[in-house]
């Protein structure tokens, strides 16, 4: 995985959680997390994320840690402008357009003349987990053969040209020989996966082929397991 453009410091992260702000977290428990050691937020999720809960759990993690911290749009009447960076998925396996280019184009007409393009990362997004929220929202076609996917990498990778090839298991831990095969298939991309990490074995695993992971479910499940897998 040599040779790869990193154009913001975010993309250096190896390990990365992932908030849900429309999910309860004590703050003991988001403090623990951001004095773990790992090396950046991700705050985004597919469904009930507003302005208000999004501005507020970015408020409770400045108070802990000076974290880069990124807001991962869902929807963009919840942007909250005090982000570090923003990462903008383009779900490349959806069967409607409004989440490939639909909502990134209203986002510009309405928004297009405030935008700090420097602090915009663009994602290509492949979701796997049919179960998943973002899957059902999006309508992604998850029941793809390895050659398919591998396509889709190469159209994220080679042709899109995007900084982050996002691998999205959501809440189920995915095919670690599938993600080998990408990495290997990756030139100009960061991988990023997420998706069922849950332990530092998982975690180490994952981290063999990727270059971030990103933990996220577990957080509300088992916090400890959670701080473990920044180890």
């Amino acid at each position: 995985m040599e040779g790869k453009l990193i154009t913001h410091s975010i993309l250096q992260c190896k390990h990365m959680f992932k908030l849900d702000p429309d999910k309860t977290i004590s703050d003991a428990a988001l403090k623990q997390l951001c004095l773990s050691g790992t090396d950046g937020i991700i705050v985004g999720g597919s469904s009930g994320v507003t302005f208000d809960n999004t501005a507020s759990l970015l408020t409770r993690i400045r108070q802990y840690a000076s974290l880069p911290c990124a807001l991962e749009i869902s929807n963009r009447d919840a942007v909250v402008p005090t982000f570090d960076y923003f990462f903008i998925p383009m779900v490349l396996n959806t069967t409607q357009i409004e989440w490939l280019i639909g909502q990134q184009l209203e986002a510009i007409k309405d928004y297009g003349q405030y935008i700090d393009w420097n602090t915009v990362i663009p994602e290509g997004y492949i979701i796997l987990n049919e179960q998943s929220t973002a899957a059902q929202l999006t309508g992604a076609l998850t029941d793809l053969s390895e050659h398919e996917i591998l396509a889709y990498v190469t159209l994220i990778d080679q042709m899109m040209k995007l900084p982050i090839c996002y691998i999205e298991y959501s809440g189920t831990y995915g095919d670690m020989t599938l993600l080998q095969r990408i990495a290997a298939q990756i030139s100009h991309s960061k991988l990023f996966y997420g998706g069922g990490i849950n332990s530092s074995e998982k975690a180490n695993q994952a981290r063999q082929f990727a270059d971030t992971i990103v933990v996220g479910n577990v957080i509300y499940e088992d916090l400890q397991a959670a701080l473990a897998t920044v180890q």
